[in-house]
């Protein structure tokens, strides 16, 4: 700014609030007057073009007048920032020099080592990979020597029948099981062709043959010695002696053997169910098992027997002379069933390679019920004694037909179903319903001294009895008695 004096406001042109629009409204305002039709627009421009002519003349000389520094100034400034330049041109070079070593030096070993890294990774996990495949086709191997020392009659594979080796094999089976389904390797283990072919063509059918054998081990398991040829050739009043010389001990000790590797094989094929959902939502850590196979087999054993001797009975109680020996082979099929009792009391469960402790008792309901405090030694041995008698196979048979007692079981399922039989020969009347009729007395005679008969476990089976438990078999027979004897009298 001049120090001169000027006419002209300086600060209304360089207030913030300056408006164009108001100055130019103010200055027509004060150069006419608003009641006029006419307005007057020289003067106000005349005053603005002056007003303008000063302050561009007013700006010349400000300008002539400061050139020289202000160039000096804008030199000054350039001569500065053509320094910065330079040094920051220089750092620049710097720093891309030691972002190109850095780069040779770390970026490209890093490049390197990551892809090391993933080569190590996949290398481990073939090398992983190959060794599952290694087990699975050594367990191939083992199973296929296994299969020819067992001798199940297999194409290519012959041998000897021996139940101990496929107890073994139904371990190896077990492993491949596990190898297979675990969930870590079973996607890329199921992907390889050899392990495929394992499973489909060697695994899954040696483990049908196994149990198929097992399953008939059980079916044709027979200790009784009431039907052998030797009281088959005595006389109907002589027909409850037994010659317990036909029956060796050899026999014996092989067919409970045989029994005992075949519930075995069963009970450990059979499969663990995964743990199921609580009520929260939540799964169970403790996988549930039940040994399906094996229950199902043995219910199939004591249902055929069941058939069979309601059949044989049918017949027998019409037809009079043929029924000491029908009631013969129904007292050898309980002794048979009083056997296998004895036997599954006697044997322990196996132990399982995909349950602990805690999972297999927790599928035997009866052995985690607690028990009340005892009082000194007595108690604990009490305790003990318990559990080890309820942990056996026959627990879980009990379990799922609910009785106390396989003979027991039979006897009253048994008195269940004749008394409709006997209902129907009674209701088709003839020659045998009055022979029937009239020897109610004889025939209700046999059924109980059947009844107590069978209820006899053979020889040589090993029984062991509780303390001072005392088998009576009165009660089953008065309800077979009951069943045919009643049914008479009341027709």
């Amino acid at each position: 700014m001049s120090d001169s004096p000027s006419y002209v406001d300086y600060e209304t042109f360089l207030s913030p609030s300056f408006s164009p629009e108001l100055f130019a409204n103010s200055l027509i305002l004060s150069t006419n007057n608003p009641t006029d039709t006419t307005l007057d627009l020289s003067t106000p421009l005349s005053r603005v073009l002056f007003d303008i002519q000063e302050i561009d003349t007013h700006i010349h000389n400000l300008t002539t007048r400061s050139a020289l520094p202000i160039l000096n100034y804008v030199k000054s400034r350039d001569e500065a920032s053509k320094r910065i330049l330079g040094v920051v041109e220089g750092e620049v070079g710097t720093l891309r020099s030691n972002y190109e070593r850095l780069e040779k030096e770390v970026l490209e070993r890093y490049k390197e080592a990551e892809k090391m890294r993933v080569v190590s990774l996949r290398s481990l996990e073939v090398l992983r990979l190959g060794r599952e495949v290694g087990r699975a086709v050594a367990l191939g191997r083992q199973l296929e020597i296994q299969v020819s020392e067992a001798g199940l009659n297999m194409p290519g594979r012959a041998g000897k029948e021996d139940h101990r080796v496929m107890v073994r094999a139904s371990y190896t089976i077990l492993e491949f099981r596990g190898l297979v389904d675990d969930e870590a390797e079973e996607k890329e283990l199921q992907r390889v062709n050899i392990v495929k072919t394992l499973k489909t063509d060697l695994f899954a059918v040696v483990e049908e043959k196994i149990k198929n054998k097992a399953q008939q081990i059980i079916r044709e398991f027979s200790i009784s010695n009431l039907t052998s040829p030797a009281a088959a050739t005595t006389t109907s009043t002589q027909a409850g002696a037994v010659s317990s010389t036909t029956t060796t001990y050899q026999k014996t000790e092989d067919a409970k053997a045989r029994t005992t590797s075949a519930v075995t094989i069963l009970y450990l094929l059979s499969y663990v169910i995964a743990p199921p959902s609580s009520s929260n939502g939540q799964s169970s850590t403790i996988p549930y098992f039940h040994p399906t196979l094996l229950l199902t087999a043995l219910q199939t054993f004591l249902q055929n027997a069941l058939t069979s001797s309601l059949a044989s009975i049918s017949r027998a109680l019409t037809t009079l002379p043929t029924l000491d020996r029908t009631l013969l082979e129904v007292s050898a099929r309980c002794q048979n069933i009083a056997a296998l009792e004895v036997l599954l009391s006697g044997i322990k469960c196996p132990h399982h390679p995909f349950l602990n402790s805690s999972s297999s008792s927790s599928s035997n309901p009866r052995e985690s019920e607690p028990e009340p405090p005892g009082i000194g030694d007595e108690a604990d041995d009490d305790k003990d004694d318990k559990e080890k008698e309820s942990n056996n196979l026959l627990v879980p048979l009990l379990m799922s037909l609910d009785t106390s007692s396989l003979p027991s079981y039979f006897w009253r399922s048994l008195a269940a179903a004749l008394s409709a039989r006997v209902q129907e020969i009674l209701s088709r009347g003839g020659v045998s319903a009055r022979t029937l009729r009239s020897n109610r007395e004889r025939v209700g005679g046999a059924i109980r001294e059947c009844v107590l008969r069978g209820g006899e476990v053979p020889g040589g089976i090993g029984v062991k009895r509780g303390k001072g438990v005392v088998v009576n078999w009165e009660r089953e027979a008065a309800v077979m008695v009951g069943s045919v004897v009643g049914v008479l009298s009341r027709g």
